[in-house]
């Protein structure tokens, strides 16, 4: 392995204003020992309480969806991993990022029902929200792009933004951005 510039790195995050950064397989207790360290970094950042909430929230919503669907789709502890990075924007706002490996149909499905949303006004998400909480669910189905999305579509300040990277053996990296 060659060796890390971590100087030349902690400088990059610091122009990127990057407050986390995780990338690895993703367990639940490690959401948990992360999502400890966000909610202690943004009180002492003296961010709103508010803020912090839907911070906290949008990181517990994205990585919970990683670890799931990795779990579902039997992926070992590389392909299950999780990229997430909680930054700051020039006007103060925070940025929640997170992406994982998905099959390819996944991924396009995802990518469009995260355009789909990104349409939306906040009067429509929240009726696309109480639309999804009335609808009838088996206890069989599967979980995603549901009720969660839409929640973090609601607490971002800003449409959600996607993207899906081929990735290789019909798999690609799916990436969501959330502004709060």
């Amino acid at each position: 392995m060659d060796t890390i510039d971590l100087f030349g790195l902690r400088e990059h995050f610091n122009r990127g204003r990057i407050l986390l950064c995780f990338n690895g397989p993703i367990s639940r207790s490690l959401i948990e020992e992360i999502g400890n360290a966000l909610k202690n970094y943004l009180q002492a950042d003296h961010a709103h309480p508010s803020s912090a909430m839907d911070v906290f929230g949008v990181y517990i919503e994205l990585t919970q969806n990683i670890r799931h669907y990795a779990v579902s789709r039997n992926y070992g502890e590389l392909d299950g991993a999780a990229t997430v990075v909680v930054a700051r924007d020039d006007s103060g706002s925070y940025i929640v990022q997170a992406g994982n490996l998905v099959e390819q149909d996944d991924g396009r499905a995802l990518l469009e029902r995260v355009r789909e949303l990104a349409g939306l006004d906040k009067a429509q998400l929240k009726a696309a929200y109480k639309e999804q909480l009335r609808r009838p669910r088996s206890g069989d189905a599967a979980s995603g792009a549901g009720l969660g999305l839409i929640d973090v579509a609601r607490k971002s300040a800003a449409p959600l933004l996607a993207d899906l990277r081929p990735a290789g053996d019909g798999r690609a990296f799916f990436s969501l951005r959330a502004v709060i």
